[in-house]
């Protein structure tokens, strides 16, 4: 059995402390999460909720990086959340990290943006180990994104991949004690688990500042590894394909952006 883990936001910003600076991009909600890591910690943060990512997205990150006393120039990646999410918030967010990219010869790092969701939890809220962590994100249509993980030592424990499910189909993946973290889905689920005698909690991740950091740590640590891949390759984590996209064509998306970032440990 294989046990992947995924480093806290300290150790992973440890680990990348000689890399060049790191800008990171979540922008597949109704809030845009930004965030730039650099010399082994967090030089700035910036959430801003947004009706339109191509029209706030420029401005945010000129922002932020003003604020941080970078230039594009000095950025060695741009880490972009790859989804699952709004379809059209993963499109602009990555768009807009390969447009810089070509600008400033950068690399850009796909992450997934549950798993960044997770650490941010693991950062805001004093969880012990063993405690499951079950993000949730609204997918419309009656359904839910989520993942689950779990709290170990050196970080999150990835028990799941990320799923496309009805909200009473998840209830029935978890079991024990949990802590939903989300939008406003994961009070839904909550409510659905609760009566069934576990202890519940509910983390709201649309306030976390961290999530663009998270997904910056992320980014900067593949980046120290050498481990990217060419822009051209990397595509949004739909999961459920777009509307446009005829289904019988649809094929799933590999998580390849995940490698360089979990650990492999083999369990007897």
């Amino acid at each position: 059995m294989t046990s992947r883990i995924l480093c806290r936001v300290d150790r992973l910003l440890a680990e990348a402390a000689a890399a060049t600076p790191v800008l990171g991009l979540d922008t597949g909600s109704s809030t845009a999460f930004l965030g730039v890591v650099a010399k082994g910690r967090i030089a700035g943060q910036l959430a801003c909720p947004v009706t339109a990512h191509g029209a706030a997205l420029p401005r945010a990150v000129d922002d932020l990086l003003k604020g941080s006393k970078i230039v594009l120039s000095d950025l060695g990646a741009v880490a972009v959340g790859i989804g699952p999410g709004s379809f059209t918030g993963l499109r602009i967010g990555l768009s807009y990290a390969k447009g810089i990219a070509m600008a400033s010869g950068c690399a850009v790092i796909g992450v997934p943006s549950l798993d960044a969701m997770a650490l941010a939890a693991l950062g805001e809220a004093n969880l012990s180990d063993g405690t499951q962590i079950c993000c949730v994100v609204d997918a419309r249509k009656g359904e839910v994104f989520a993942a689950l993980y779990r709290v170990v030592s050196d970080g999150l424990e990835k028990v799941s991949e990320a799923l496309l499910v009805v909200l009473e189909d998840l209830a029935s993946r978890v079991a024990g004690d949990v802590v939903f973290a989300g939008d406003m889905r994961a009070k839904d689920a909550a409510a659905l688990f609760s009566p069934k005698g576990h202890v519940v909690a509910v983390l709201d991740t649309s306030r976390f500042l961290v999530r663009g950091p998270c997904v910056a740590a992320i980014g900067a640590a593949i980046m120290s590894r050498g481990e990217v891949v060419e822009p051209a390759t990397l595509e949004p984590m739909y999961i459920r394909p777009p509307e446009a996209t005829v289904r019988s064509a649809a094929k799933p998306r590999p998580a390849f952006a995940t490698e360089g970032v979990w650990s492999e440990e083999t369990k007897n």
